[in-house]
């Protein structure tokens, strides 16, 4: 069974400059990702998709396999799926075909290989009862009182709070999850039929939070976490 890894790992950035080989502990973000990759015993391929020379030596040096990135798939608008299936084209032109595909988003240096096998594990259960995808997750609670907080702050109600009614009166309470970004996996035929790396039916495997870097002080809390690991 072939299961690729695919690290996206562009070279710009608008909120931190070169955020993807920023070191933590002196070691490029990108690598710990590569190394929990590599270290899985369910991954039998690697590769960092980067338009950046820079990234894609570094990744070489962790022990990924590099594919250089068009230049059309790197700029500020650009999904993740079309990233991820212009790999599996051009790894196909080459004879390799997957059966399954796992995207493991650099920003998330905290997931190791232990994380990334137990949700394997989780997800192979998972087929068996027709769930065709999985990604990770973090549990945010039950509610049925919901709202989303839009770009100019402005909130939206998604449920009637001109009815307001009594938490003991609602039949329905929603567990409400978010995703991760450490981890999502799905069959390689599942991805190119869908155009996105969720299926059709998914599962999420829920764990505690898990930081996705997207700061500066994410780096500053990732890296505390780091060091009380090593001195433990």
């Amino acid at each position: 069974m072939e299961i690729l890894s695919i690290i996206p790992a562009r070279g710009g950035s608008k909120g931190i400059k070169r955020k993807n080989i920023k070191p933590i502990l002196n070691k490029p973000l990108v690598a710990y990702t590569i190394e929990a990759s590599i270290n899985s015993k369910y991954i039998t391929k690697t590769i960092v998709s980067s338009e950046d020379e820079e990234i894609l030596e570094i990744s070489k040096k962790y022990g990924a396999e590099i594919l250089k990135r068009p230049l059309e798939l790197a700029q500020d608008e650009t999904k993740t799926a079309p990233v991820m299936l212009d790999v599996i084209k051009r790894l196909e032109e080459q004879g390799y075909i997957p059966d399954y595909v796992v995207l493991l988003q650099p920003t998330c240096p905290l997931r190791n290989e232990e994380y990334i096998d137990k949700a394997f594990g989780f997800y192979f259960e998972a087929l068996k009862n027709g769930y065709d995808s999985c990604f990770g997750a973090y549990d945010i609670g039950y509610t049925h009182s919901k709202w989303r907080v839009l770009h100019n702050n402005k909130l939206e109600a998604l449920y009637d709070f001109r009815i307001r009614p009594r938490r003991q009166d609602i039949d329905e309470h929603y567990k409400m999850l978010a995703e991760n970004g450490a981890f999502y996996v799905l069959p390689c035929e599942v991805l190119k039929k869908e155009k996105d790396f969720i299926g059709c039916n998914p599962i999420a495997y829920v764990t505690p939070r898990i930081i996705d870097i997207d700061t500066e002080d994410d780096f500053i809390k990732v890296e505390n976490i780091l060091k009380a690991k090593n001195n433990a």
